[in-house]
């Protein structure tokens, strides 16, 4: 039934590509059923030499049958009416060229080393289409035009084939030349793709180490199962996500979590103990991670005893809290990470007094008001990351960072980047340089009258910062005094976890469909993308505590600053997040002098030749610590270079009056080349690492004047009072 439906659909298919060959397509029936019982029965002899040797016998006889096959086939169309017969000579040599010509490119990839390389094939057979050649003889690219429905389908991938699209006859030379883009695309994602394989396949354990980790488990599982029939009270779990007294009750759910835990760490040195390509080990690592965290006993209802045990005690209320929790998440988009009705920018978050006093279709600029009668000359301007909202900064009054800086007595300046929509679907990396950080820049100058500020980027915002500089120092200007950079990346040689996500072949696609060269000009990484990202960096912390918490057990999580923080999303053009992509995390040309041009003129961070101080958290997954302190051998002036504890989030936002965490710092004269060497000349120190860098800023300030009485100026009245509408724009 199979085959005659095939049979039917190949008839089918000639008929409305080329009409001229249906017929013999019908005449050449039975021969061609033949061949297919005959592949179909070669087919079975190949699986039936895949048995064990002990079957090796009837495998030779499936191999003998198969091969008889053809000859009977042979018999068969012998018997076919002369007229059949000659019908069927054209449908026949055809169906040989076809052969032929499907067989050709893996030929050739065999010759070359390459066999069986499907991505090769399908860039070859785009090659042939675009240069006007027909990929399957019988089809005339020129007839494609008349056959039904291509119309409607070239209407409907319009917005995909852009000039193929739209190209009055399908079948001329514009057709093929609006597909370019699109073939381009598909060859160097198929490229990619097989590439990203070919490491994959060429990954493996050696012998010994497979042996010893088999070895190990076998012995831990055994003590394991020995220890909970003999003494079940004495299995422990030492893992949070098994620590409340539910776990240790249960003989049997602490058994289990316990083989789960084994299980886990079993899988993770096997990825570990991988040899091969680093990208594929580093791949495969962070999958085995995911699945392990995911496959947790404690995320399912039925294996989790405490959320049973609240199930029972509440009389089943905890569940039904937990779904409603659940449909509250899909209705908003994200999953709750912590009590959002808690908090409201402007209230209770965001809440230092300043004004607006200049905003474009890219961001608000805030000035704070002053702490201090006395202030230093030099204004300090914020580049916050434009991937998240500025109030990482200014959360609470007693972990703010711009209000510590106002107490120093500096005069502060805030972007507040725009949640981007629509209107800036088509916004440009160089775009956020020239009307986003240069413009904050200038005007910060023109309020205060200053001919240079003091400047800090965090995150992006520093890569976005540093690329503004030295994009103005190549045009002669010198608008920044020093520069501080907090876990920012201008040498993406080591990007972490990160790297794991980024390949020709994602920004390749990322580029199709919302970059520059897609189809519609651009569009925009919407904000949850982006946080599901980072969250499952650290999937048990940020993703499944809360499955736990917030649907089996039914409970609110607690209210928390920074976790407000962090699920307040922001949207990002596509043109400007996929020219990041490639040239950063892909191709790392931001630290290489003149790879790349912004603003139209060659980019060279040697050009940043003022003081620069420069922060690493050492436990930082998005930028980690020896990147950040790469950046110390890209810049040219003096620098500095302090660690601090934690994370890209906590180590940053460490208040002195709270007295937690430590630091490092380092006497050293000039800081060596590796961010090693650096750590075996530096010292530990408690508390946070402000004050070293206020103490620091002091020396790039200037004097100590009068504080304004009055925010903006002449040319930049106030526009409303900080926060402002943009940062209470949701994605």
């Amino acid at each position: 039934m199979a085959v005659a439906q095939r049979s039917r659909a190949k008839r089918e298919l000639l008929a409305s590509v080329a009409p001229s060959d249906a017929a013999s397509m019908g005449s050449a029936k039975a021969p061609a059923k033949a061949n297919v019982k005959a592949k179909a029965a070669s087919a079975a002899s190949v699986e039936d030499l895949k048995v064990s040797p002990s079957s090796a016998k009837p495998a030779r006889k499936g191999a003998t049958q198969g091969a008889a096959a053809k000859p009977k086939a042979a018999k068969r169309a012998a018997r076919v009416s002369p007229a059949e017969s000659g019908a069927s000579r054209p449908a026949s040599a055809a169906a040989g060229a076809s052969a032929s010509s499907t067989e050709a490119p893996f030929a050739r990839a065999t010759a070359s080393g390459q066999a069986g390389d499907p991505f090769s094939t399908a860039t070859q057979a785009w090659s042939q289409l675009l240069a006007g050649k027909p990929a399957l003889p019988g089809f005339d690219l020129a007839k494609l035009g008349e056959v039904a429905g291509v119309a409607e389908l070239a209407q409907a991938w319009r917005p995909w084939l852009g000039a193929a699209a739209n190209a009055q006859s399908l079948g001329t030379s514009d057709f093929t030349k609006g597909l370019e883009p699109v073939g381009q695309a598909v060859g160097a994602m198929g490229q990619s793709l097989g590439a990203t394989l070919q490491s994959l396949a060429g990954l493996n354990i050696p012998a010994e180490q497979l042996q010893s980790i088999q070895q190990d488990y076998l012995r831990q599982a055994g003590e394991l199962w020995n220890q909970a029939l003999q003494q079940p009270d004495a299995v422990k779990v030492s893992d949070k996500r098994f620590a409340s007294p539910e776990w240790s009750q249960s003989p049997g759910s602490a058994f289990m979590a316990s083989m789960y835990l084994l299980n886990a760490r079993t899988l993770q040195r096997l990825a570990d103990n991988l040899t091969g390509d680093d990208k594929a080990r580093q791949r495969v690592r962070f999958a085995v991670q995911q699945w392990a965290d995911a496959a947790s006993p404690a995320n399912f209802l039925a294996f989790n005893p405490e959320a049973l045990s609240k199930a029972v005690s509440t009389k089943g209320e905890s569940l039904t809290q937990g779904l409603s929790h659940l449909l509250n998440d899909i209705r908003q988009g994200h999953m709750s990470q912590t009590d959002e009705s808690v908090f409201e920018v402007g209230v209770n978050v965001a809440t230092t007094q300043g004004s607006v006093v200049f905003e474009n279709a890219y961001f608000q600029l805030i000035e704070y008001k002053p702490l201090t009668p006395q202030v230093h000359e030099v204004p300090f301007l914020f580049v916050p990351p434009c991937i998240n909202k500025y109030y990482i900064l200014d959360l609470q009054p007693d972990n703010s960072l711009v209000r510590y800086l106002l107490s120093q007595g500096h005069r502060v300046f805030m972007v507040s980047w725009v949640n981007a929509d629509d209107s800036l679907a088509k916004a440009t990396w160089d775009d956020y340089v020239e009307h986003g950080v240069t413009r904050a820049i200038d005007v910060t100058r023109e309020v205060t009258g200053a001919d240079q500020i003091n400047a800090l980027g965090f995150c992006v915002g520093g890569t976005l910062l540093a690329t503004a500089l030295a994009t103005l120092a190549a045009q002669g200007r010198k608008p920044v005094r020093s520069l501080t950079l907090l876990t920012a990346f201008l040498d993406f040689v080591n990007t972490g976890t990160m790297d794991v996500f980024v390949d020709e072949a994602m920004v390749r696609m990322r580029e199709m469909t919302m970059g520059a060269d897609s189809p519609m000009g651009g569009g925009l990484l919407r904000g949850n993308e982006l946080a599901a990202t980072f969250s499952f960096l650290r999937a048990n912390d940020l993703v499944w505590n809360y499955v736990i918490g917030n649907y089996l057990k039914g409970e609110l999580p607690p209210a928390f600053d920074l976790l407000y923080w962090n699920s307040d999303s922001t949207n990002l053009p596509g043109p400007m997040y996929t020219w990041y992509l490639r040239n950063t995390y892909l191709e790392n040309k931001l630290c290489k002098p003149g790879a790349v041009k912004v603003c139209g003129v060659p980019l060279d961070m040697r050009r940043l030749d003022m003081p620069t101080f420069i922060y690493g958290s050492r436990e930082d997954h998005i930028v980690p610590w020896d990147s950040a302190y790469a950046s110390s051998q890209v810049v040219s002036g003096p620098k500095t270079f302090v660690l601090g504890a934690s994370g890209h989030i906590a180590g940053v936002i460490n208040p002195p009056e709270k007295k937690k965490r430590s630091h490092w710092v380092s006497s050293a004269r000039t800081l060596p080349a590796t961010a090693q060497a650096w750590m075996e000349t530096a010292t530990e120190q408690p508390g946070s690492w402000w004050p070293v860098w206020s103490g620091w800023l002091a020396e790039q300030a200037g004097k100590m004047v009068p504080a304004p009485k009055q925010p903006g100026s002449r040319q930049h009245p106030v526009i409303e009072a900080a926060p402002g509408r943009y940062v209470k724009r949701k994605a």
